[in-house]
């Protein structure tokens, strides 16, 4: 790394201020801070001594977020061969490398696009490369569906720099989590291409194969049979929570007003709801999803590494649970309709929560900063996530747009927490002036 270090100082004075590549120092600058520790000092007074500097810290999410890809990478190729009835035709392996053909392209445009439009405005505006799209650049693949055009995830990234970042002054300025934003952008603008069961696991053939029997097996080169199709392969757990309650209604339309036709109705709801996935497929991620969110184990190991560093916040993620459970004991305790009746631990595993909760809720930018602030925060984006996915049969997952909510409120909690210590340490103040 010495040999490669005086490389780029002999390089840097083509850099600096004067020197034939003046203008593009920003790009220059950016890939020596991020090889090598920046030789910047404070130019304002110090508030802060550490060695780590927001790139390290970014790394260490990026870092954090690699079981995720690693597993989703796999995953991929395990859902693709599952579905086709292929699994003894393609092994561990072969799975990898569908899903890495499939996921790879993805994290590439985004950190392309993503990249390109922050050195853009860097060289434009003069300043420094911001270091906020390293962890939205891996965040924004891990949300999509591994399926999802390049030409989309280029549009959304571009759309959450510029919109989301750039708009509101760059990397700690945005009121929204970028990715997030990106993810919405795409589901609002494109709802087509990412809903419904189809856009979860890719159900295109390997060369030589065909369907037969209208689609329901697989013959292979010799005309042979090797796989039977599994018609729901691409129903993600929260769609199979919510067609519990489709099953529901067209049960009670059946039968109209007949005696006993609630009850009746209801319990088609409950044989509905045992198409769900067992709770151990959902907690290890061998289920249908976006990329890097089906797996809570490693999600989990991910958030050791950022609670054991203190990159994010313990209190955001317990919080969020802690919400999460409470909402869905009272929708028990109601008990209305069949997904109703589905299990805080099953909420949990499923969906993005757990993803969400982890890598975008305690994003240091658009969360809450005061530590009261961050229970509260954290509290109400389970409380609402699981409220939005019960509540709203159209959108079955509930976190993304129960993150954004509170990302907006999340500066009103911070205020009004500040402004409850102010009036209490006045008053305490007063008390004290009083007894001399």
């Amino acid at each position: 790394m010495k040999f490669l270090e005086k490389i780029v100082d002999k390089m840097e004075p083509n850099f600096e201020k004067g020197g034939k590549y003046e203008k593009w120092f920003p790009l220059f600058d950016g890939f020596a801070t991020f090889l090598f520790t920046p030789k910047h000092t404070t130019k304002k007074g110090v508030h802060i001594r550490d060695a780590v500097d927001l790139k390290r810290t970014m790394n260490t999410v990026i870092q954090a977020m690699i079981p995720c890809l690693l597993f989703g990478i796999w995953n991929t190729g395990f859902q693709h061969y599952r579905a086709l009835g292929l699994l003894e035709e393609f092994g561990f392996l072969d799975q990898v490398l569908f899903g890495a053909i499939k996921v790879l392209p993805v994290v590439i445009v985004s950190y392309v696009v993503g990249l390109g439009v922050e050195f853009g405005f860097c060289i434009a505006k003069g300043h420094p490369i911001e270091e906020g799209f390293l962890v939205s650049g891996m965040l924004i693949p891990l949300i999509v569906p591994a399926d999802t055009p390049l030409w989309m995830v280029a549009i959304a990234t571009a759309f959450s720099v510029i919109f989301v970042k750039e708009v509101f002054g760059g990397t700690g300025m945005n009121v929204l989590n970028p990715a997030l934003t990106a993810r919405a952008f795409l589901f609002f603008a494109y709802p087509k291409q990412l809903s419904g069961d189809k856009a979860w696991v890719n159900m295109e053939l390997p060369d030589g194969y065909s369907y037969a029997e209208n689609g329901t097996v697989v013959l292979n080169e010799l005309g042979q049979k090797v796989g039977d199709v599994d018609a729901i392969a691409g129903a993600t757990q929260l769609s199979r929570f919510n067609a519990s309650i489709g099953a529901m209604k067209d049960k009670a339309e059946e039968l109209g007003e007949a005696a006993g036709a609630g009850k009746e109705a209801f319990q088609a709801g409950v044989v509905k709801l045992g198409e769900k996935f067992d709770l151990l497929d959902s907690f290890l991620g061998v289920i249908p999803g976006s990329i890097g969110e089906t797996s809570v184990i490693a999600i989990l190991i991910g958030a050791g590494l950022l609670i054991h560093t203190g990159v994010a916040s313990w209190k955001i993620m317990a919080s969020g649970v802690f919400g999460a459970i409470f909402m869905t004991l009272i929708f028990n305790t109601a008990g209305v309709n069949p997904y109703m009746t589905v299990n805080p631990l099953e909420h949990l595993f499923a969906g993005g929560f757990m993803f969400g909760l982890v890598f975008m809720a305690t994003d240091p930018v658009s969360a809450a900063q005061t530590e009261i602030g961050k229970v509260i925060y954290g509290f109400f984006i389970g409380l609402f996530c699981i409220m939005i996915r019960v509540f709203n049969p159209a959108y079955p997952e509930g976190m993304m747009l129960a993150i954004l909510f509170m990302n907006v409120m999340a500066p009103l909690i911070d205020h009004y927490v500040i402004q409850g210590n102010i009036k209490m340490r006045l008053e305490r103040l007063k008390l004290n002036t009083e007894n001399h």
